[in-house]
């Protein structure tokens, strides 16, 4: 008797994975608003990343004026291949809306739902009301500032601070100055007069970035940390023979009553720690320059207190204090570069592989950034400092 089988033999045999096809590219069509932040100047794209971007393609509408601040015209633009508004809320009715402050509350209510926000978070600054905003328009939302890359760094934060470590010598260099009252020091190591000493808290990329350009100058540097590990990179990477050491409050004292240039660049997790005491800054040199980059976290030195571009320093104790929040702002231009460059081969990408959605399931990094899909908040730090109920990211994205 003949058994019967419900398969035939071709069906038996091994067959061919079939694997998820990719959807078409995708044409983006993306908004750069003016920067309306107090002291923001830069802006995402530059002419030559909207000319690569168009050359793929895509649309760009620019509000009329967005990159005046980092002195690229909207008549470059237009060349490029951008479409100049000279309505607010154009820009904010793209697909995707690009800014580098997040938006205020009244710029979200021009946002169309569904919109795919990609902004600095600034999570110090915002309200529960801002996050509540986004929610209602179903908004998906990407903090460049949380996106994590492959080699495990944050490359827009990591750009911006070297920046601020390479500002804030060129900074201290121009208040010691006799021309803004400062000390009249020049950096430089001219024969047969002492080099000027800096004193650097932090041995991150802010810290790394600030001795370099010292130690060019010819600056005598110190650097302390707690981490051997960072000490041990900075002096590898410098390749120079410098002074490190752990913050032992002694030595912290002695190399600041020593020292023309202090520097803060030590970012803790919620608030700096402060190394420097109002005692230990009060037996500072008269003239001395503190440049605080972590004023953004609350500061490394006791007397800090933030500043503005407008009005950036203030004396106390004899000691002249730069402590202006966003130092990169003061170079707008070149942030405005160096972020571009990261956010187009991003933009390119999400365009390849058919849209937002698929290039977030292919890419850990966007994920690492996004807080909100579809209006669902997808972040744990923002959900627990807004006392807000959030949900995985990745348990959402398949």
């Amino acid at each position: 008797m003949s058994s019967f089988s419900p398969f035939s033999k071709e069906e038996l045999l091994p067959q061919e994975e079939m694997l998820e096809i990719k959807k078409r590219k995708g044409e983006l069509f993306i908004g750069l608003p003016k920067e309306t932040y107090l002291g923001e100047k830069r802006v995402c794209l530059t002419p030559d990343a909207v000319s690569a971007l168009c050359a793929h393609g895509h649309r760009i509408v620019l509000e009329t004026g967005a990159g005046d601040n980092a002195n690229f015209t909207d008549k470059e633009y237009s060349e490029a291949g951008a479409k100049i508004s000279y309505n607010v809320e154009e820009a904010f009715k793209c697909n995707i809306v690009l800014k580098v402050a997040p938006p205020t509350e009244n710029e979200i209510e021009y946002i169309n739902p569904k919109t795919i926000l990609i902004s600095s978070l600034q999570l110090k600054t915002q309200s529960k009301n801002y996050f509540e905003q986004l929610a209602k328009k179903k908004i998906t939302a990407v903090a460049f500032d949380f996106i994590k890359d492959e080699h495990d760094t944050f490359p827009i934060v990591k750009s911006l601070s070297e920046i601020a470590g390479t500002a804030s010598v060129l900074i201290a260099g121009e208040l010691m100055s006799g021309v803004n009252k400062g000390n009249g020091l020049l950096f430089g190591n001219i024969g047969g007069v002492p080099p000027t000493n800096v004193v650097i808290f932090g041995a991150g990329t802010v810290g790394e970035f600030a001795a370099r350009s010292a130690i060019g100058l010819g600056a005598r540097v110190k650097v302390f940390d707690n981490s051997i590990t960072k000490l041990r990179k900075l002096q590898h990477n410098l390749n120079s023979p410098i002074y490190t050491s752990t913050l032992q409050p002694k030595s912290v004292a002695k190399a600041l009553m020593r020292c023309d240039v202090a520097i803060g660049a030590i970012r803790g997790r919620n608030r700096s720690p402060i190394i420097a005491t109002e005692s230990m800054i009060e037996k500072m040199k008269e003239g001395a320059v503190i440049v605080d980059v972590s004023i953004d976290r609350g500061g490394c030195f006791e007397t800090s207190n933030v500043t503005t571009h407008k009005t950036p320093t203030y004396v106390k104790h004899g000691v002249i204090h730069y402590c202006v929040p966003n130092i990169p702002a003061r170079y707008a231009r070149t942030a405005s570069v160096s972020i571009s460059n990261i956010f187009t081969p991003y933009l390119l990408d999400i365009a390849e592989e058919g849209g937002f959605e698929n290039a977030a399931r292919f890419d850990k990094s966007l994920r690492n950034g996004m807080y909100f899909y579809h209006g669902i908040l997808t972040n744990k730090t923002v959900g627990e400092w807004f006392d807000l109920p959030f949900r995985d990211i990745n348990l959402l994205i398949l």
